[in-house]
């Protein structure tokens, strides 16, 4: 059911890979910027459709759009949160990020999912902390529910491969 996997989550071959987007939607750095370029346009416009509705995307929430031109049918995209010491809720806002993108998955009948390494990057999130987190929350869902059957965590580097590779193998 849980699966890892270490390289371009713009390449999965899932109905739905997550976004490690920022609030505004419009693309940014790392996982964001690959896949607003591997997805083209379309993954732009439906952001900004969304926006135009809700103004963003608050950290913990998740939206989902097209995955236009990704393998993937639909991108959720959710905002996870800069680690600022552990002190402003982060933990539990990660989860929140995890959990969000994994109900709006289960509403929309995507049966696979793949996940980056969410806020570890320029969010500066422990990884150690944020891998037990992103497992843990994903474990407790797929436990309560069964509309999902596949979930992936795609590591774009080794130091994360091998920290989810420890934790999956408690």
């Amino acid at each position: 059911m849980i699966q890892l996997k270490q390289g371009d989550i713009t390449a999965m071959e899932v109905e739905a890979i997550v976004n490690a987007a920022n609030s505004s939607l419009l693309g940014g750095d790392g996982v964001d910027g690959a896949i607003h370029r591997a997805g083209g346009k379309a993954i732009l416009d439906a952001c900004i459709e969304i926006r135009n509705r809700q103004g963003g995307c608050s950290t913990g929430e998740a939206v989902i759009t097209t995955g236009g031109k990704l393998p993937a049918r639909y991108v959720i995209h959710t905002v996870g949160p800069v680690w600022n010491g552990g002190n402003q809720n982060e933990e539990a806002l990660l989860a929140s990020a995890y959990r969000n993108s994994l109900r709006l998955a289960a509403e929309n009948q995507i049966k696979s999912i793949a996940f980056p390494n969410i806020s570890t990057g320029i969010y500066h999130f422990p990884k150690q902390k944020a891998a037990e987190i992103a497992v843990n929350t994903v474990q407790g869902f797929l436990a309560k529910s069964n509309a999902i059957e596949k979930v992936i965590f795609v590591c774009f580097d080794a130091e994360n491969y091998g920290i989810y590779e420890e934790i999956l193998r408690e």
